[in-house]
C-alpha cells in the first residue's frame, strides 16, 4: 500500500486534474470541500489509502480512481474498524441508553436508520458530519418511484417493487413509538425529525451502501441478522459484473479489506462486484443498472404462462400442481442464449397429451417424449417470447411520450427505458435462438 502525504495530495489537484480531464475525460473531485473534510476525518481515524481518489466519471458519476496499477492479489482498500459504522458504534453512543431500554428490541436495521436520521439532523454538531455530507441527498431506488412510474416496469418487477415499498413503510410505522422516546434529544418535535422521507433516505443509504459484516448478536437488539456496516470512502467503489474481488473483515488487522482478483491500470476507475446480479436485482437493491450485464435475463411469470396455455392444452390444473410440487414455476427466464432449461421443461409438460402425461417425470430427467412435444413446446416458447417483445415495445413507445411531458421524473423514466431496452435485446436474441431450434429441435 502506498502511504501518501495527505496534505500534499490535496494541495496539488491541478496536475492530476489536467491529466484526468484531458487524457481520460474524468474530473478529479478530491479537492471539493466535502471530500477534503472526509479524507481529513478518515486520516484521523487511521485510514491512509488515498491512492484511491474520488472522481466524476462520464455516464457513471462518482467513483474512485487509482493512482497506481493494481495486480491480482493487491489490496484495494483497508478501512480501519474505527471508520466503520455498525450497531456496536451506535450502542456505545448517546442512542445506546434509549435502545437498550426499549421493548420490544429494535432490529439492527432500525437502529442504523435511527442513527443516520439523528446525525443528519444534528448537522455540524455530529461527529459523523464529514461522512453524512457525502451521502446522496436522495436516491433513484424503487421506494422513491411514483406509482405511475412503477406501473411501467415489467409485471414481475412491479410486484417486487410494491412489496419493497410496503416493507419500508411498515418498518417506519413500527419505529414511530421508539422515535417518540427520543424527544429529550431534540428541541423540536420528533415528528418533524423522523419523517417518512427521512426514514426512506436512511433505509436507502443502508440498503445501497453497507458492506456485509457479521456481528455478535447483541442482547439489546432483535434476533434479526446483524450483518450491516457502513464503510465511508469504501462505499464510493462502484459495481462491475466483470470484476472479481475478495472482501472481508480481517480479525487480525481489524480492517475491512478488499483485494482484487483482476488487474486495474493506473488512472482507471476501480470497481468491485456486488455479486452475480442481473439488472432487476441491481435496480431493486441499489437503484442502478449496468450495461452489458452477463447476468441479465427476462423473467416469465406463472400468470403469463397460464394466459398462454389455452383450453387445447389438456390437464392444465394437474400439470400446474405437478410443476408447483416440483418447484419448477419459479425463475423461468429467457436469456441471450434462449429459454432456460426450467422454462423449456415447464412448457414440455404443458404440451403433453393425456396419454403422455404418465411420462411427465422423464421430461425432468431431460428425456424426449415425442417430436411433436418438442416442437409444440418450442412454438409455445415463441408465443410467450413474442408476447413479451410486443409488451416491451409498447412500454417503450408509451415512455417516449411521457419523457416529453414529465421532465421532473425523467431520471426515473430513463431507468425504465434502459431496463425495457435491455430486455427487448434479450427477447429478440431468444426469438432467433428458438427459430433455429425449431429447425433442428433438441432430443
Amino acid at each position: 500500500m502506498i502511504h501518501l502525504d495527505f496534505q500534499k495530495d490535496i494541495d496539488r489537484p491541478g496536475e492530476w486534474a489536467r491529466i484526468w480531464q484531458v487524457e481520460f475525460n474524468v474530473a478529479n473531485i478530491s479537492h471539493e470541500p466535502d471530500f477534503v473534510q472526509l479524507r481529513k476525518w478518515l486520516k484521523k481515524k487511521g485510514f491512509d489509502g488515498f491512492y484511491l481518489v474520488p472522481a466524476d466519471f462520464p455516464g457513471i458519476g462518482r467513483g474512485l480512481m487509482t493512482r497506481k496499477a493494481l495486480e491480482p492479489g493487491d489490496l484495494v482498500i483497508a478501512l480501519p474498524e474505527e471508520c466503520l459504522l455498525t450497531t456496536s458504534t451506535i450502542l456505545r453512543g448517546y442512542l445506546g441508553e434509549y435502545i437498550k431500554r426499549w421493548k420490544p428490541c429494535l432490529s439492527p436495521l432500525q437502529a442504523l436508520c435511527t442513527f443516520l436520521i439523528t446525525e443528519r439532523h444534528f448537522g455540524s454538531r455530529s461527529p459523523w458530519k464529514p461522512y453524512i455530507d457525502v451521502l446522496p441527498e436522495t436516491y433513484i431506488c424503487p421506494v422513491y418511484l411514483t406509482e405511475e412510474v412503477i406501473e411501467l416496469f415489467p409485471s414481475y418487477l412491479v410486484r417486487r417493487i410494491q412489496e419493497q415499498k410496503r416493507v419500508v413503510q411498515e418498518l417506519y410505522l413500527a419505529s414511530k413509538c421508539f422515535f417518540g422516546s427520543l424527544q429529550p434529544l431534540f428541541s423540536e418535535l420528533v415528528e418533524n425529525v423522523f419523517t417518512y422521507n427521512a426514514f426512506r433516505w436512511a433505509w436507502c443509504s443502508i440498503n445501497t451502501r453497507t458492506v456485509y459484516m457479521e456481528h455478535e448478536q447483541s442482547e439489546f437488539l432483535s434476533r434479526e441478522p446483524d450483518i450491516y456496516a457502513l464503510a465511508p470512502y469504501l462505499d464510493l467503489l462502484n459495481h462491475s459484473p466483470s470484476v472479481q474481488i475478495t472482501a472481508a473483515f480481517n480479525q487480525k488487522t481489524k480492517h475491512y479489506e478488499i483485494r482484487t482478483v483482476t488487474k486495474c491500470r493506473r488512472y482507471e476507475q476501480v470497481f468491485i462486484c456486488y455479486g452475480p446480479h442481473g439488472n432487476q436485482r441491481l435496480l431493486l437493491e441499489y437503484g442502478f443498472l449496468t450495461k452489458s450485464n452477463p447476468h441479465n435475463v427476462v423473467y416469465v411469470s406463472k400468470e403469463l404462462l397460464c394466459n398462454h396455455v389455452s383450453e387445447k392444452y389438456e390437464l392444465v390444473d394437474r400439470k400446474l400442481q405437478f410443476l408447483q410440487d416440483e418447484g419448477l414455476l419459479e425463475n423461468l427466464t429467457f436469456g441471450f442464449d434462449g429459454p432456460c432449461w426450467r422454462l423449456l421443461t415447464v412448457l414440455k409438460v404443458f404440451c403433453l397429451r393425456v396419454e403422455e402425461y404418465p411420462q411427465r417425470k422423464k421430461i425432468l430427467l431431460g428425456l424426449s417424449i415425442t417430436d411433436d412435444n418438442e416442437l409444440g413446446s418450442l412454438k409455445l416458447a415463441e408465443n410467450v417470447c413474442f408476447h413479451l417483445i410486443n409488451e416491451n415495445q409498447g412500454a417503450l413507445q408509451k415512455i417516449s411520450k411521457l419523457l416529453n411531458e414529465f421532465v421532473e421524473i425523467s431520471d426515473h423514466l430513463e431507468l425504465v427505458v434502459k431496463l425495457r431496452g435491455e430486455e427487448l435485446k434479450i427477447l429478440q436474441a431468444s426469438a432467433e435462438v428458438l427459430q433455429n431450434m425449431r429447425v433442428t429441435p433438441p432430443r
